[in-house]
């Protein structure tokens, strides 16, 4: 078989690549460009809200790098979770993007949109049906709690790419997709080994960082029937047996076991060569196709709105105390809180962090060390803004006057801005973390094809 080859500009779009290192990817003919587009690597608030944690600037200006490369190649580009969440919202977003940017450079293209978005009716039908199986840990899963959710996405793998595939697109637009999946894609359906299909693909995902040197971004994988090639496209990037091998243990529970939609990879009994300096060489992953189709799901809801108050102590006996002080501050807020708003401790949620001391790790913390000043801040929580910005307010004079001892003159300590207080809107949980298992792997996700 002819080898096929995967250009990865970076691990996801907005973060940033170096454009020679692309150029030279381009130099080496890849048959395609594939680069990620999400994670929840930033919490749910992204998939809660249908919107993206990167600039929108940042992702034109990189994608109209990646647009440019594509034309000049004459190759598919893929994206896999648009907008950082895969919403259905966030492709049609994508898109809008790529057509200001298909018109500016006097491109003709066809546009394959992967929608991965789930309706809240479909999942019950199948949560009804015993088709939902929870992984760990997951959130117990009812009809109800499926009514609360904002958005619901189902992971993509490798088949519902081969079927973008097949519509010949220029430019394929994914909704949530696994990182693998827009990569081990095109090497699965040209008969490349499927172990090292998914292997590539899992070291690959992320760019450059199975390189020596991350921020350079760009890598190219060259997959053949027997394994995979991997190689740093920048001139101060090298790829070595370490750097490569070490990229298993990152977001993985298992070091040798990746899971993926119809089966799973295993690379026990992997071997890791160096072909020189920047190249190196793997074999023996292995591929085992599971009894059942499974994608995973995840999806999000409303848990509260919060407040936040920012205060600087630079005292120093406050700054030894601060924690005394803390305490102290929160078991006299919660009074003040229950006696002037008549709300139970149950109606909302206090909590403290020490900027500079443990706001990190919390009790956890194991280090000392000797801040000249400690910021705290002060987190509220309730099932209503008004609430929690009403708290916020209540608590505002005592953040900056409330003194460690009763006789002592009230202090004084710094607010960074003001008002003091931000309303930050929304709390989101994720509240899937679940399996949904199809008779069809197109059964959970849409195909629109669009021309500009």
């Amino acid at each position: 078989m002819k080898s096929t080859k995967v250009l990865v500009p970076s691990g996801v779009l907005g973060l940033g690549f170096d454009l020679k290192a692309l150029n030279t990817g381009i130099k080496n003919k890849p048959d395609i460009i594939a680069i990620d587009g999400g994670s929840t690597d930033s919490g749910p608030f992204s998939l809660g809200s249908g919107t993206s944690k990167y600039s929108r600037a940042a992702v034109k200006e990189e994608w109209k790098s990646l647009m440019k490369a594509r034309e000049q190649a004459k190759i598919p580009l893929i994206i896999g979770s648009c907008g950082t969440c895969g919403t259905d919202s966030m492709v049609d977003w994508m898109e809008e993007i790529t057509i200001e940017l298909a018109k500016e450079l006097n491109q003709n293209l066809k546009i394959a949109k992967l929608y991965c978005e789930q309706q809240k009716h479909y999942i019950k039908i199948n949560y009804k049906n015993n088709k939902i199986s929870s992984l760990n840990p997951a959130p117990h899963l009812n009809l109800s709690l499926i009514d609360e959710m904002t958005h619901i996405v189902a992971l993509a793998g490798a088949e519902q790419i081969h079927e973008c595939f097949k519509t010949g697109a220029d430019i394929i637009l994914a909704g949530r997709t696994s990182d693998t999946a827009i990569i081990s894609a095109l090497p699965l359906m040209k008969g490349a080994d499927p172990g090292a299909s998914w292997h590539g693909a899992k070291i690959a995902e992320c760019g450059a960082l199975c390189s020596s040197n991350p921020t350079s971004g760009v890598v190219l994988v060259e997959f053949d029937e027997f394994g995979f090639n991997v190689e740093a496209m920048s001139k101060n990037a090298f790829c070595t047996p370490d750097t490569v091998a070490a990229h298993m243990l990152y977001e993985n529970a298992d070091p040798f076991i990746l899971l993926e939609p119809g089966g799973y990879m295993n690379v026990t009994n992997a071997c890791y060569y160096p072909i020189n300096s920047s190249k190196v060489r793997v074999e023996g992953a292995t591929w085992h196709p599971s009894k059942n189709y499974n994608v995973k799901l995840e999806g999000a809801r409303i848990v509260g709105y919060q407040t936040s108050l920012l205060v600087l102590l630079r005292d120093h006996y406050y700054v030894k105390n601060v924690i005394e002080w803390t305490e102290k501050l929160s078991n006299f807020m919660k009074k003040e809180i229950k006696l002037r708003m008549k709300l139970d401790i149950s109606d909302y949620c206090l909590d403290f962090r020490h900027i500079g001391m443990n706001s990190t790790l919390g009790d956890l913390e194991k280090k000392e060390g000797n801040p000249v000043e400690i910021g705290v801040l002060c987190i509220v929580t309730s099932k209503n803004n008004n609430i929690s910005t009403e708290i916020a307010k209540l608590i505002n004079p005592f953040l900056l006057h409330f003194p460690l001892t009763v006789n002592e003159e009230l202090p004084t300590f710094a607010f960074p801005y003001s008002p003091v207080h931000s309303d930050r809107g929304c709390v989101y949980e994720f509240s899937l973390n679940h399996l949904l298992q199809l008779n069809n792997p197109m059964d959970a996700f849409q195909i629109q094809i669009s021309e500009v």
